[in-house]
């Protein structure tokens, strides 16, 4: 079943591509991606802060391992030294032998005398050429020890260096993290208090409730106009002419006639 439906996803890919002109894998990388973007972008800044911290702690670990390494390898470097130490000192008191023996056998001599003992020069001279051998071998192995020993140090150098750079890009992320972090303190700040947003409810519902009073009397104030001018007493006096003639002759009197005659015919 799991077969066919390859087969199937594969062949349906194929038909798009070639019909289409389209290839599904290209959709599909894009879409890989775009959903790594998009997870990335979603998470919060104080998460992604937290992250980095932590991926800066998962490097102890391989830190420690490479301290390890470097102390095993100074304990290589300096167990090579002795080794090529005591090489060369081995190989001067054998030079020595070797050259103390020449000059003996340059005498021409039938017998030599060693440590108490008699060799005739036919044993000397094998005694010396199987010392001479064994020089020269012990002279490549001293050449092939130095020559380990120069590239070893080189290593435990470079390794030196690494650790050193490693130590220090180390620190510097520390430095950088706690750097960001304080850039996110700071714009959190800035957005709560941009974003500050005050209870002024209260307020309002005062407000909203003196509006409410000042209508109630503005409303009763009104009804209390109406009611006088509409529901008030009937003044039941006729009105007089004799008044209004009054009123006219006293308006005029008072100055505010305008130099003309002003005649006043009453129906």
């Amino acid at each position: 079943m799991i077969k066919k439906l390859v087969l199937t996803g594969g062949a349906l890919a194929l038909l798009s591509s070639v019909t289409l002109g389209v290839p599904m894998f290209s959709y599909a990388r894009c879409g890989v991606n775009w959903l790594r973007s998009s997870a990335s972008e979603a998470m919060p800044l104080e998460w992604e802060l937290k992250r980095a911290r932590q991926m800066i702690a998962d490097l102890k670990p391989e830190i420690e391992v490479n301290a390890k390494r470097i102390a095993r390898e100074k304990v290589e470097v300096a167990r090579l030294e002795r080794q090529l130490g005591d090489t060369d000192q081995r190989l001067a008191r054998t030079q020595s032998d070797i050259e103390r023996l020449s000059e003996d056998l340059r005498g021409e001599n039938e017998y030599y005398t060693y440590g108490g003992r008699t060799y005739t020069s036919t044993q000397v001279k094998n005694d010396l050429t199987n010392r001479f051998k064994r020089f020269k071998t012990r002279r490549a192995t001293a050449d092939k020890l130095e020559q380990m020993l120069v590239a070893r140090q080189a290593s435990l150098r470079a390794a030196h260096e690494r650790m050193e750079a490693m130590l220090s890009a180390k620190r510097q992320l520390e430095v950088e993290v706690e750097n960001l972090q304080a850039r996110v303190g700071a714009l959190r700040v800035a957005q709560t208090s941009s974003q500050l947003n005050l209870d002024d409810s209260q307020l309002a519902r005062t407000r909203e409730l003196l509006d409410e009073i000042a209508t109630r009397i503005d409303v009763e104030e009104e009804t209390m106009s109406v009611d006088v001018e509409y529901f008030g007493e009937i003044d039941l006096e006729e009105p007089s002419d004799e008044n209004l003639l009054d009123e006219i002759s006293s308006y005029f009197e008072g100055g505010h006639e305008n130099g003309s005659l002003v005649a006043i015919q009453i129906d």
